[in-house]
């Protein structure tokens, strides 16, 4: 037997339930993967709260560090003991999205709140070199989010200038990929204490939006009125305007979170297209993005910045904190803290 949460109908925080369930099996062409770690996304707080519905009793959390503890008859791919990160998406292989292909682990499938899960051998990547198992569980969503935004849909070249909202695991990584890659960083939050650790971080300017509601002319202002290369827009309708405003001429918006609402609260399109901006959508990415950032990573120093850690059996409180806003970057949750300690 092992240890896993579900999550009953309708959703909440206090319908997370840790219990008992039977280790799977592997099938032919599965592999069962020894969850090491995990950590929060804002989609899996989502989903634990009702918002996204799912299936009664579904295992949550999308992320995952591990290793290989069982292989199927058929699989090439990996050995037991290989050690490996879960992809969000486990059948985008490639390509584009398709409809088809959008099944969402944690989400449409179970995911990784659980000892050990059997998966296809496809629907994972290997983890970065010389990673713990703790910090690799923080890639699949807000890792390999920043990279798309900024690398593969970005383009993002050296001397460019990137606007980083927040102190969230996606903010957090474009920050460091940005400064990896050449980049200046401008970084915004509400909390004194945080625009210090961004600066210790790297981040070349840091405005405060609480004190300086219309930040958007301020960034102008510290960009001698030419404004921002890219602006990684996790703010949603409220913050939308304002990053309008500060991107420059035939600059990249991101969309990528809308965590004040869903909405502009003012008519901005004219702003966009006169501007000539470039708007992506990101959710994730493929198994290759994730694989040309891991490529990346083994060159770099980076690493990713946890600041509180929960055991499995306290997701719920987990999620709380994470809806306090007490985080800095990224929430651990620790599945194996034998995994966890090598």
């Amino acid at each position: 037997m092992m240890k896993q949460v579900q999550l009953a109908k309708p959703g909440g925080l206090d319908n997370l339930l840790y219990v008992d369930a039977k280790v799977p099996k592997s099938k032919d062409y599965e592999v069962i993967v020894k969850v090491g770690a995990s950590s929060l996304n804002y989609h899996d707080l989502l989903v634990a709260q009702g918002g996204i519905p799912t299936r009664d009793r579904r295992v949550p959390l999308s992320d995952c560090g591990g290793v290989i503890y069982q292989v199927g008859e058929s699989v090439s791919k990996w050995k037991e003991g290989d050690s490996v990160i879960s992809c969000s998406y486990p059948f985008w292989t490639n390509g584009p999205p398709k409809a088809s292909l959008m099944k969402f682990i944690g989400d449409n499938l179970d995911g990784y709140a659980t000892e050990y899960i059997a998966v296809p051998e496809t629907s994972l990547t290997r983890a970065p070199k010389n990673w713990s198992h703790e910090e690799a569980a923080t890639l699949p969503c807000a890792g390999l989010t920043a990279w798309v935004a900024l690398v593969e849909f970005g383009k993002l070249k050296a001397g460019e200038i990137v606007l980083v909202q927040g102190t969230g695991g996606v903010s957090i990584f474009a920050l460091q990929l940005a400064k990896a890659m050449g980049a200046k960083v401008i970084a915004t939050s509400s909390s004194e204490q945080k625009l210090k650790r961004l600066r210790e971080l790297g981040a070349d300017e840091v405005i405060n939006y609480k004190t300086t509601p219309n930040w958007g002319r301020e960034v102008l202002k510290r960009t001698n009125n030419d404004g921002v290369d890219h602006v990684i827009e996790v703010g949603g309708g409220e913050t939308f305007g304002e990053s309008v405003r500060c991107t420059k001429l035939g600059g990249h918006i991101a969309l990528i979170g809308v965590l004040s609402g869903p909405a502009a609260s003012q008519i901005i399109l004219p702003h966009i297209f006169l501007k000539q901006i470039r708007l992506s959508g990101i959710a994730m990415g493929n198994h290759q993005h994730q694989k040309n950032m891991i490529e990346f990573l083994d060159q770099s120093s980076i690493r990713p910045i946890i600041s509180d850690r929960f055991p499995l059996n306290k997701l719920s409180e987990a999620f709380q904190h994470q809806i306090d806003n007490n985080h800095f970057g990224k929430i651990s949750i620790i599945v194996d803290n034998n995994l966890c300690s090598l």
